[in-house]
């Protein structure tokens, strides 16, 4: 497509990503698929991941993407090479792949690269013959999709193809946030006020994300607030989660633990990863605290080996397990 935007990119670190498991789609090289652990175990019938306990995902039929390698802010927490994909200095012109090409690509590679599943005695072969057919889409694997100009005819081709679709988004892009309408939008919400955010993420957008948040309440669609915890950082302040929320109102809440993967090592100690305990207690604060506003949630659910607890609203209960 013509319009053009004018991000950072570093093909050295391109290549890395392609070495770490991330496989380009599309022409320019801005769209990604990559599998996921969850993936590997549900074909082989050693689990699913939380989304299927909390939403009833199946891993083995989602597709895990991104139309947006690129991000423009520079959270301490986050897996990515930040120096590489981020918005900066070092700048050069890219042309957007039209959604029908990203959708194509995506389709194409993540059957690649399930096939290798096919010829192992540890997979479930019921299981991989679902797999063929992908049901679901998490656009969330790294950078930010709002970035993409054409988020909203990505998700209605997907939409076309009768999958549903996860969108996971800063906040950042409030005029995206308002016209898309995936199947479940989420927020990233890892701050309680703006002094935490400039130092969880110092990019200046903390006006733009509590816009965002306002967005979020007149949606249409299944909404979720997810909080990164990250211990000594923004675990602290549940008044102001509390707060924030109910601007918000989301359908669900997911208070998770920062896991001390990839790129992230080089910024925050394995301490800086709470435990689920830990985890859980905080969750239990914020519900309080959402309850002292009069305010009608409470925790619904938890995955220990993802370290996430699930607080739903009394409204949203019966939207659990639905997919």
């Amino acid at each position: 497509m013509e319009q053009r935007a004018i991000l950072n990119y570093d093909e050295a670190t391109g290549r890395t990503l392609e070495r770490q498991g991330y496989h380009f789609v599309g022409t320019h090289k801005h769209s990604a698929v990559k599998t996921c652990l969850w993936l590997w175990k549900s074909m082989r019938g050693e689990g699913n991941c939380y989304k299927g306990k909390f939403y009833g995902i199946s891993a083995h039929r989602c597709i895990q993407m991104t139309p947006s390698i690129f991000c423009n802010q520079s959270c301490l927490h986050c897996w990515r090479p930040l120096e590489a994909f981020n918005i900066g200095t070092k700048k050069r012109a890219i042309v957007w792949d039209s959604p029908a090409e990203i959708v194509e690509g995506c389709l194409r590679e993540q059957k690649r690269l399930i096939s290798g599943f096919k010829g192992s005695p540890r997979t479930n072969m019921d299981v991989f013959t679902e797999a063929t057919h992908p049901k679901h889409v998490a656009i969330s694997l790294i950078g930010e999709p709002t970035l993409y100009p054409y988020l909203k005819e990505l998700i209605e081709e997907f939409h076309a193809r009768d999958m549903t679709t996860f969108v996971v988004t800063n906040g950042t892009n409030p005029e995206v946030v308002r016209e898309i309408s995936p199947t479940q939008l989420y927020l990233s919400l890892n701050a309680p006020d703006e002094l935490v955010y400039n130092t969880v993420s110092p990019a200046g957008y903390w006006s733009r994300i509590n816009e965002s948040l306002g967005e979020l309440r007149r949606q249409k669609v299944r909404t979720v607030i997810r909080i990164t915890c990250v211990e000594g950082v923004n675990m602290l302040n549940p008044e102001g989660y509390a707060e924030l929320l109910k601007i918000a109102n989301p359908n669900f809440v997911e208070v998770k633990a920062y896991m001390h993967i990839g790129y992230s090592r080089k910024r925050l100690s394995r301490d800086a990863m709470p435990t689920h305990s830990r985890v859980k207690d905080f969750a239990g604060e914020i519900v309080d605290c959402l309850v002292a506003q009069g305010q009608e949630y409470r925790i619904a659910d938890d995955s220990e080996i993802s370290r996430v607890v699930l607080i739903s609203s009394k409204k949203a209960i019966s939207k659990l397990n639905c997919f």
